[in-house]
């Protein structure tokens, strides 16, 4: 086709070690990618081959090679991602949808924090960049992108070059680093220095030009008599002289303090080894050859780095009295350190991918910050620590930071995250601008922007972990911080109200609160009160407190329901029976006690014990006659986390369209059964009032229940029936 030159050119020179298959493959992408062949798409073309060429020195497969010659045409919606998933197949497709979420995360940053973004926001988009990929290629085509345009702005004015200098060194360049990519790596770090410092890039590269006859001349005698010495000790060795690159050089010059002339490593030698054991090998060569210099020797086989980079690493003084570099290394770990990740993708048609080099990469992009760039052991363990936890999400606020929070956090956890007044003042949210509620699960590349009041006030209901508002720690923690501030006395009616409310809700008798706050290890009834009030005792403290106070006591038989205790004591079921043989025991349908209410048991006629809640009217009306046949049971153990138990439960609200639908579809998400609903309106007060009977496991997944259906639009109560 006219005007593939370029692609042809490019395919011819792939042809030595592709076979036809995969050269028909990429042809039909690189034509597909020309379009109608316009001098903007030839351009393009020639942009996307470049940057394929790149990524087969990298000897990336063809599914990632299609995907660099792709990218340009879907990006400027030649092509979809339809008909490209359609012609090349998913993985293509996904290869390409993840260069430009890439483009689409790093152009909204730059837009919004401007284009030099500070070091701390450099580095939250770099851990973002990688963490929203699935991919460990779809970074590499990012790179290999990024190359080419860094080859091609000669024609920028000064400005434009530098910015475009400044993103590559805060954001690609260590990005290429921490895949070990060096050959992207050092190339992109030389340009960018090339754009940033171009006085200080040309004298460094003057002073190399004049030297470099002579420093060329050097390293091949060195090279040459390592060699020689090698091979009279029976090792097998490919030996040459390493080029620094004038980055590294300069950077060295800055951290050390020194000029030009006190750089030593310039002239660097790497010797290349089959076998693990002929590195020591040949290390005792190099040592025994030239004297080796105190306090420079590394070994990075038995130690990798955290990038999993092995090699020894000496120095010594050569011929003529001048500092050499040694590196001593394998061949495998040769290419690991030249191609790092992308060594891994060769081309191997059906061959499945190395599961560890999986999970090293999916550890890579969760820590992705390497020792070597933290200024001591120390910093790198904190960070290690800090950064090797469970997931993390990257949002954006909309001035273009980013924040990172842990992963299922809401809007609200974002809020006090940006900044407590924040977080106080918080009334709502808009996630890419649309309204969210606040306990809406952020993800990673998101926007999210608080919407707030002139006054603070939070909510209790934040600091109720069943209702899913706060995830994080912090966040909770600023929230009982800002209760404890507020004035004692309404502390204290608001944690009279909690407990009223909770007592009502869960259907329970009278409470004894001396008893309650001992068990919430409160000195007096008052500061428990007030502790519940701002939400140092939080709701699932305050149920389970309640549970365990209202759980039967064998050696305190509470009156009036006072029964005979024999010495034996026999199990039935879920509750166990004292003094009267294994019985048949029933719940009670006039009350329904589920385990932790306080029960007693009634002898019936042919029909085993009936099990009722102390409070229960019934039992309590109870003539002497049949009191005589109470007799005293508990809450066994066998029911275990799979126990059903019925409750009947009350709901009051404003009538309005979709609310019994609301109601039971948080039922269903709950996983509790409902065994009988009814419903009735009052037309003229506009009030519903709703009754259910569910199946629960306890008083704690009781609380949890009510909190949220309290919680649903227009419902004024939700309680257990009394």
């Amino acid at each position: 086709m006219p005007g593939t030159g370029s692609l042809e050119r490019w395919l011819e020179g792939l042809a030595r070690e592709r076979d036809p298959e995969e050269l028909a493959f990429l042809r039909e992408a690189g034509v597909a990618a020309l379009g109608g062949g316009s001098p903007a798409e030839l351009q393009r073309l020639d942009h996307a081959v470049s940057v394929a060429a790149i990524l087969g020195e990298l000897k990336m497969d063809r599914h990632t090679l299609a995907a660099a010659l792709l990218h340009d045409a879907v990006a400027g919606a030649a092509l979809d991602i339809a008909t490209v998933r359609e012609r090349f197949g998913e993985e293509v497709a996904g290869l390409v949808a993840g260069v430009l979420r890439m483009d689409a995360i790093r152009e909204h940053q730059l837009v919004t924090a401007g284009a030099h973004p500070e070091h701390e926001q450099a580095e939250s988009l770099r851990r973002m960049l990688l963490a929203m990929v699935e991919d460990v290629r779809v970074v590499l085509i990012k790179l290999a992108l990024r190359l080419h345009n860094m080859r091609s702005i000669k024609h920028l004015d000064p400005e434009e070059r530098a910015r475009a200098g400044r993103e590559t060194l805060d954001i690609f360049a260590p990005l290429a680093n921490r895949l070990s990519v060096w050959q992207l790596k050092w190339e992109l770090e030389d340009l960018s220095f090339r754009f940033l410092e171009p006085d200080t890039y040309k004298a460094l590269a003057s002073k190399l030009a004049e030297r470099r006859s002579a420093r060329e001349d050097y390293l091949d005698q060195v090279v040459s008599s390592l060699r020689g010495e090698l091979e009279r000790n029976g090792l097998r060795a490919e030996v040459s002289s390493r080029p620094k690159h004038l980055y590294s050089i300069w950077r060295k010059m800055q951290r050390k303090g020194v000029d030009f002339d006190q750089i030593f490593d310039v002239r660097a030698i790497r010797v290349l080894v089959d076998e693990v054991r002929d590195c020591y090998a040949a290390l005792g060569v190099v040592h025994g050859l030239w004297q080796h210099i105190a306090g420079e020797f590394d070994d990075y086989i038995a130690s990798p780095k955290e990038n999993l980079y092995r090699s020894l690493h000496t120095a010594v003084v050569g011929p003529e009295g001048r500092t050499l570099e040694v590196q001593i290394r394998t061949h495998e770990m040769h290419q690991h350190a030249e191609l790092g990740v992308a060594a891994h993708w060769r081309y191997k048609e059906g061959a499945r991918h190395d599961p560890g080099f999986e999970r090293k990469i999916g550890w890579m992009r969760q820590l992705l910050a390497w020792k070597d760039e933290m200024a001591d052991s120390a910093e790198f363990l904190d960070h290690f620590r800090s950064e090797s936890a469970d997931g993390r999400i990257y949002v954006f606020t909309p001035q273009g930071k980013i924040i990172d929070l842990p992963d299922g956090a809401t809007p609200l956890d974002f809020a006090y995250r940006v900044h407590t007044a924040v977080g106080h003042r918080c009334r709502g949210a808009k996630v890419d601008g649309r309204i969210v509620p606040l306990t809406f699960k952020l993800a990673s590349g998101q926007q999210v922007e608080i919407l707030t009041t002139k006054q603070a006030k939070p909510s209790r209901d934040w600091l109720n972990p069943h209702l899913g508002y706060l995830v994080t720690s912090r966040a909770r923690s600023k929230v009982r911080h800002w209760f404890a501030e507020q004035d004692h006395e309404k502390n204290l009616a608001a944690g009279r109200a909690a407990l009223d409310r909770e007592v009502h809700r869960l259907g329970l008798a009278d409470v004894d609160e001396e008893r309650l706050k001992a068990r919430l290890h409160q000195a007096r009834v008052e500061d428990m009160l007030v502790a519940i009030g701002r939400g140092d005792i939080g709701s699932t403290q305050l149920t389970n407190a309640l549970a365990d106070l209202f759980a039967p006591r064998s050696a305190e038989p509470e009156p009036p329901l006072v029964a005979p205790r024999p010495s034996r004591e026999r199990k039935g079921g879920d509750v166990r029976i004292e003094g009267v043989g294994d019985l048949l025991t029933q719940i009670a349908r006039c009350c329904k006690p589920v385990p932790n209410d306080p029960i007693v048991g009634y002898i019936t006629r042919g029909r085993g014990v009936t099990i009722h809640r102390r409070t229960c009217a019934n039992v309590l009306r109870m003539s002497g006659e049949h009191r005589a046949r109470l007799i005293e049971v508990e809450w066994g153990g066998s029911g275990g986390a799979s126990a059903a138990y019925a409750v009947d439960v009350q709901v009051q609200a404003y009538d309005r369209a979709g609310l019994l639908r609301d109601i039971t579809n948080l039922l269903a998400n709950e996983r509790i059964n409902v065994t009988a609903l009814t419903t009735t309106t009052d037309r003229r007060e506009h009030m519903a009032h709703i009754a259910l009977r569910i199946d629960i496991s306890g008083l704690d997944q009781l609380s949890r229940v009510l909190a949220k259906i309290a919680e649903l639009p227009n419902v004024l109560v939700a309680r257990r029936q009394r």
